[in-house]
């Protein structure tokens, strides 16, 4: 497999197509191409409007920059530069999905970020000797989360704790890179916290 049809192929499993978004505004267009549709009829039908006749609806946009404030007219505008630059951010932005790539030789790994953070949780319980259900990792798209509670009573050190998951990411080679951050959640903390 060729370097690019490789990067291709890891673009597509790290990346979300923006199917979704495209099928809410191809919904919501089609929606109101069918509400006009059927106002026309009805005033083609000479039957009442369901909302709004055709020729008002009309008259009210020919009509609006005279009939509102200024104020007004900014707010409009304003609200509907908004929501295209929303259409325009998700049309362009890439979608992630919680995966990141693992540097593996000449091979393409894809993880799924719940993979790296239950490996990490695993690792960081073997290294330390805290129980794996006192280790709780999250893994983003940047950054690592690691909450360690250990038991009462058990002395831990959180810059050794750190070291060993900064040292253990550092061996997953991810990509996009990680940040760690490790915080040591002490059920006396927790206890002080609550009583306050």
């Amino acid at each position: 497999m060729t370097d690019s049809v490789l990067r291709t192929v890891v673009r597509r499993e790290t990346h979300s197509p923006r199917t979704g978004a495209m099928l809410v505004v191809v919904v919501l267009l089609v929606l109101a191409a069918v509400y006009a549709a059927v106002e026309i009829a009805l005033s083609l039908a000479g039957r009442p409007p369901l909302l709004v006749a055709p020729g008002a609806a009309f008259d009210a946009v020919a009509g609006m920059p005279t009939a509102l404030v200024p104020a007004g007219q900014i707010a409009v505008g304003a609200v509907i530069a908004l929501i295209g630059l929303i259409v325009l951010v998700i049309a362009v932005a890439p979608g992630r999905l919680s995966r990141h790539e693992m540097a593996w030789g000449e091979r393409a790994v894809v993880v799924d970020n719940g993979v790296v953070a239950s490996a990490l949780a695993q690792h960081l319980s073997l290294a330390s000797g805290i129980a794996r259900e006192n280790v709780v990792v999250g893994v983003a798209h940047r950054t690592v989360d690691v909450t360690v509670r250990p038991p009462l009573g058990i002395p831990v050190d959180a810059d050794r704790l750190r070291q060993i998951v900064e040292d253990e990411v550092a061996t997953y080679r991810l990509s996009p890179p990680v940040r760690t951050h490790v915080r040591v959640d002490r059920p006396a903390d927790t206890e002080k916290e609550n009583s306050r």
